[in-house]
C-alpha cells in the first residue's frame, strides 16, 4: 500500500496568535479608561481572544505525494487544467497528468505512459533527456504539424512539459514566400519580354523592317498593359486584405449595379453576349468593391464562355440574401481545379490565361471582397457545360413596390 508523508511546520506556543491577543487586551484597557464596565470589558476581550484561537491557521503541511497517491494527482490536474495550450505533468519521465487541451491533442491515453513513448519523436526524446530546454518537434498531430515543445523543472521530481501550436504560423510565412515568389516572377516575365524587344529595336546594327517593327510595338504595348493590370491588381488586393476587418457601411442597390454594368458590357460586345436579370436587392457594401467583384466575374466569364452563346448576369432574392450569380457556357472547370481557383496566380491553363490578358489575381481578389462583406462565394463548373459563381450577400431591405393606383372613379 503506497502511502503519503507530512511533515509539521510550527507547534505549541509558536503557533499562538500572540499579535491578535495584545491587540484584545488593548482594546480592553481602552475600553476601562473610557468607563466601561469591569464585567462587560472582560467578556469581550475573552471572546475576542477565543476567537482569534478558533481561526488560527492550520499548520503548515508539506506533502511528499506517493507516484500512486489520487489527492497529489488531482492536485497536479487542478494546477495543469486551466491552461489553454497543451500542458504534461512528469513525475520522473512518465506522465502524471494532461491538461484538457493535451488529452484533445495526443488523447487521453497518453496519462501514465512513458513520455518518450507518448510523444515518439527524436527531438522530443532528445528533450526528455533534459531537465529544461526548447525544441521543435515536426509531424507530432499530423504529417505537417509543427509544434514547439518546452520543458520546465518544477523540483527535482516533478516537471512541466508546455506544446505551443506554430503550424497556422508556419502557413502563413509559407503563404507569403509562396506570394513573393510567384508575384516576382509573373512580373519579370512581361518586364523580360519588353527589354528584350526594346533591345532589338534599340539595336543600330539590327535590320528591321517596317512590319516587323509594327509588329514588336504591339508585343511590346501588349505586355506593358499586362504589367500595368499585374501591378494594379496587387495593389487592389493589399489594399482589400488592409480593410478585411473593416465591415462596409454603404447601402448599395446589387442589382442596379448589375444592371448598369451589364449595359456597359453590352454596349461593348454586343448584346447577344450578355443576358442581364437583375431585382432590386440592396445590400450594405463598399461601392468600388462591388463594382469590381461584379467586372471580374463578367470578364473572366466573357474570356472563357462559348462565343455563340451568352454569358448570364443575374441577381435575385433568395430568403434575407441577395444572390449574384455569373454563368458561363464553356468548357467547364474540372472538379480537381476548383478549390484552388481563388488561390492568388493560380491558373487552370497558365498559356490561355495569359494570352487573354488575365493576371490570376481576379478571383483571389472577388474572394476576399466577398470575406470583407461578411458573405459567401460559390464556384459550381460541369465539364463541357459550364460555370457558375455564386455569391450571397446579407440582404438589407426588401425592394418597396409601388401600390397599385386606385380605380378611377365614373363620373355620373
Amino acid at each position: 500500500m503506497s502511502t503519503s508523508t507530512a511533515a509539521y511546520s510550527g507547534t505549541g506556543l509558536s503557533n499562538m496568535p500572540w499579535s491578535g491577543i495584545v491587540i484584545a487586551l488593548f482594546a480592553g484597557l481602552g475600553m476601562l479608561i473610557a468607563g466601561a464596565e469591569p464585567v462587560l470589558i472582560a467578556v469581550i476581550v475573552v471572546a475576542w481572544i477565543g476567537s482569534l484561537w478558533l481561526w488560527q491557521p492550520a499548520p503548515v503541511v508539506e506533502m511528499r505525494p506517493a507516484e500512486d497517491s489520487g489527492l497529489s494527482r488531482q492536485a497536479m490536474i487542478d494546477l495543469i487544467e486551466p491552461f489553454g495550450v497543451p500542458v504534461l505533468m512528469l513525475d520522473g519521465q512518465r506522465i502524471a497528468a494532461a491538461n484538457a487541451a493535451a488529452r484533445g491533442e495526443l488523447g487521453g491515453h497518453i496519462v501514465g505512459q512513458d513520455a518518450r513513448v507518448a510523444l515518439r519523436h527524436p527531438e522530443a526524446i532528445t528533450l526528455l533527456d533534459r531537465r529544461e530546454g526548447s525544441v521543435t518537434v515536426r509531424g507530432l498531430t499530423g504529417p505537417r504539424s509543427i509544434w514547439q515543445v518546452r520543458r520546465v523543472a518544477v523540483d527535482d521530481r516533478f516537471s512541466l512539459i508546455e506544446l505551443v501550436d506554430r503550424t497556422a504560423e508556419a502557413d502563413i510565412s509559407r503563404a507569403h514566400t509562396d506570394f513573393v515568389a510567384n508575384a516576382s516572377h509573373e512580373l519579370r516575365t512581361p518586364l523580360a519580354s519588353i527589354i528584350g524587344y526594346i533591345e532589338t529595336l534599340a539595336d543600330p546594327d539590327a535590320r528591321i523592317d517596317a512590319a516587323t517593327t509594327t509588329r514588336f510595338h504591339a508585343t511590346v504595348l501588349r505586355e506593358a498593359r499586362r504589367l500595368q493590370h499585374l501591378v494594379e491588381d496587387l495593389m487592389s488586393l493589399s489594399r482589400i486584405e488592409a480593410e478585411k476587418h473593416d465591415l462596409p457601411r454603404d447601402h448599395i442597390d446589387l442589382g442596379q449595379m448589375a444592371a448598369s454594368i451589364g449595359g456597359e458590357v453590352a454596349a461593348t460586345v454586343g448584346d447577344e453576349r450578355i443576358l442581364v436579370e437583375a431585382d432590386d436587392a440592396v445590400v450594405q457594401g463598399d461601392r468600388q468593391q462591388l463594382d469590381q467583384v461584379i467586372r471580374n466575374l463578367v470578364d473572366n466569364s466573357m474570356k472563357y464562355s462559348d462565343p455563340g452563346k451568352p454569358v448570364e448576369l443575374r441577381v435575385v432574392i433568395r430568403g434575407h440574401e441577395a444572390v449574384l450569380s455569373v454563368t458561363d457556357h464553356g468548357e467547364g472547370i474540372h472538379p480537381d481545379h476548383i478549390p484552388h481557383l481563388t488561390r492568388r496566380f493560380y491558373r487552370t491553363d497558365p498559356g490561355r490565361s495569359r494570352a487573354a490578358g488575365g493576371t490570376g489575381l481576379g478571383l483571389a481578389i472577388v474572394k476576399h471582397i466577398v470575406e470583407r462583406h461578411r458573405g459567401r462565394m460559390d464556384i459550381t463548373s460541369k465539364l463541357g457545360v459550364g460555370t457558375t459563381v455564386t455569391i450571397r450577400l446579407a440582404l438589407i431591405e426588401a425592394p418597396v413596390q409601388a401600390a397599385p393606383p386606385p380605380p378611377a372613379r365614373a363620373s355620373a
